[in-house]
């Protein structure tokens, strides 16, 4: 996937979470829009690196990530 990709094109293509959150950042820049996420007490078990006998570290959410978006000066 290119930065020249219009990002209507980038959405219909989506197949993972990752991709979803970059197409709907595209797609919110420069419209100043906000996506609020709020947890409750969510939990992630966050890998120290990628194989089968990795350490897991347990990060506990319980609040609101913000993310703001707009156009590059």
């Amino acid at each position: 996937m290119s930065d020249t990709e219009d990002p209507e094109e980038r959405i219909e293509e989506t197949t993972t979470w990752p991709e979803l959150a970059i197409g709907l950042y595209d797609r919110l820049t420069g419209r100043n829009a906000e996506i609020i996420y709020e947890f409750e007490d969510m939990y992630v078990d966050v890998p120290s690196g990628t194989g089968e006998d990795v350490e897991h570290a347990r990060w506990r959410l319980d609040g609101t990530v913000r993310v703001t978006t707009r156009e590059r000066d």
